[in-house]
């Protein structure tokens, strides 16, 4: 018999009914060659400093640094009734080897080793490696599972994690707390994350606003703009002087350019664009591609690749098929999606892309939440426009002379829309819901160098100078991610 051990009880019962393991016991399920049971997140977790000493029970300056000589974990209260099922399950006289179904990334091994520590469990153990709850993929993860051991290095990642937060958290807050006599936590996360924002809300507190005026010349479609002025006396004397007079172009520089698809989401660029375009924060984005990679629906989110292997080429196509079927709105008919530039398996490290799954085709979407069917159609337009042509346009640019003052204007116009064609789908299907980024506007009138616009409209506008913004929780993610303080897969 081989115990399964998965994260939490919704994976656990996915996962069991591949197995047919489908008799309901108590915190497990159990079948023919299997049993599968379930943690719900961290069951263990480090001692209370008190553990180790009685006098590390007071908050003392004498008593720090409080570092342990051997770390010593304890069993979380709230969660000792399914260890103790867990602990029973990994020294049942049948189970001959353990299988590893935690999530696949650093916190995931930490949960699931640290019950098998806590247990003495000596049996070997097996790890699934997985990024799909769809059926066909836990087989293939059943038939390419790797001895455990081969993951510890994952493991000592998470330790070395743990402790650190420990150590910080525990002797700079007893630190800070006592000098200032007032209770100050300071984490090692937290504390740096805490630093960026009060430096964010100082450079907007600090920020001086500075207006300034820019002059307009309107010409059959043109909006051409001076450089900025300062005063508002010197803009409206500029525009005095201009009106009725002639302007004429004396440069016009034309070029071609490609923009290439976009790649395919990892987490952080997921929650971004769901924040922009739908309003989610990053953590409800979270939430609901988890509850759809748990419904077999989306791929494993926790990423960090913007990539497939080079084995799921097949696959890809599948998917694709499975999308146009399902979202015919931003479906790109006829046309033959580029599947070559989305895989790359170097770029791939714990987990792909994530990227619809075929069972989309097979599911009652309407049934589903709102939320999760809006980041469902997100990820699945994502896909789209990864595979889809270049989005190729003219980039426009002239210079103008009127009365000895120099004005530019710029804009452009679309050779191919390719990929862009399915991003304008995704905004048109939700309307007032998705907010489209601003961009300069196609159909750039058709001029030449020497070409003369007489008794041209003039116009001034008044601008300020804008502060820095401040963070949403998606931006604040992403800066964190860049300066190295991210902690994407902690529990």
């Amino acid at each position: 018999m081989q115990l399964v051990i998965a994260e939490k009880p919704s994976v656990a019962r996915n996962i069991a009914k591949v197995l047919h393991a489908t008799n309901v016991k108590d915190g497990y399920l159990e079948g023919k060659e299997y049993l599968v049971s379930w943690c719900i997140g961290h069951l263990i977790e480090l001692a209370s400093a008190d553990q180790y000493r009685y006098d590390w029970k007071a908050w003392k300056y004498e008593t720090l640094p409080m570092i342990p000589e051997n770390w010593k974990y304890q069993i979380k209260e709230s969660t000792k009734g399914q260890f103790r099922v867990l602990k029973e399950l990994l020294h049942r006289a049948d189970v001959t080897e353990i299988i590893c179904a935690t999530d696949a990334g650093r916190e995931g091994e930490l949960i699931f080793r640290l019950v098998y520590n806590q247990a003495e469990c000596k049996l070997p153990f097996k790890r699934l490696w997985i990024s799909s709850m769809e059926e066909k993929a836990i087989l293939e993860g059943f038939q390419q599972m790797k001895d455990g051991h081969e993951y510890d290095n994952l493991y000592y990642s998470a330790v070395a994690r743990s402790e650190a937060d420990w150590l910080v958290g525990i002797n700079a807050t007893r630190l800070f707390t006592v000098l200032y006599h007032h209770r100050l936590i300071v984490g090692r996360v937290q504390t740096p994350t805490l630093a960026m924002l009060v430096e964010r809300e100082k450079s907007i507190e600090n920020f001086q606003k500075e207006k300034y005026y820019l002059v307009h010349l309107l010409m059959d479609g043109l909006d051409a703009v001076s450089n900025r002025i300062k005063e508002k006396s010197a803009a409206v004397q500029m525009m005095e002087d201009m009106k009725d007079e002639t302007a004429q172009i004396l440069s016009v520089k034309k070029e071609k350019k490609k923009v290439q698809p976009p790649k395919l989401y990892d987490l952080t660029t997921l929650q971004r664009e769901a924040n922009r375009l739908l309003g989610f924060t990053a953590q409800q984005t979270l939430d609901y591609t988890q509850s759809l990679y748990e419904k077999k629906l989306v791929t494993y989110p926790r990423t960090d690749s913007q990539y497939l292997t080079d084995d799921m080429e097949e696959n890809a196509f599948l998917v694709i098929d499975a999308v146009n079927r399902v979202f015919p709105e931003i479906s790109m008919k006829g046309s033959e999606p580029e599947i070559k530039r989305l895989l790359n398996s170097k770029k791939v490290s714990d987990h792909h892309a994530i990227i619809p799954t075929v069972e989309i085709a097979n599911t009652d979407l309407k049934a589903l939440p709102g939320g999760e069917k809006e980041i469902l159609m997100l990820i699945a337009s994502k896909l789209l426009c990864a595979s889809e042509q270049e989005y190729i346009y003219e980039s426009i640019k002239t210079e103008i002379s009127c009365h000895g003052e120099l004005f530019t204007a710029s804009g452009k116009n679309v050779l191919q829309y390719g990929w862009k064609e399915v991003e304008e789908r995704f905004f048109k299907s939700y309307g007032k819901n998705a907010e489209k980024p601003e961009e300069e506007e196609s159909d750039f009138p058709d001029i030449k160098i020497g070409q003369v616009f007489e008794c041209v409209v003039v116009k001034f506008s008044e601008h300020f100078t804008a502060p820095p913004k401040h963070y949403t929780d998606v931006i604040f993610c992403e800066r964190k991610e860049w300066i190295g303080i991210e902690e994407r897969s902690s529990a």
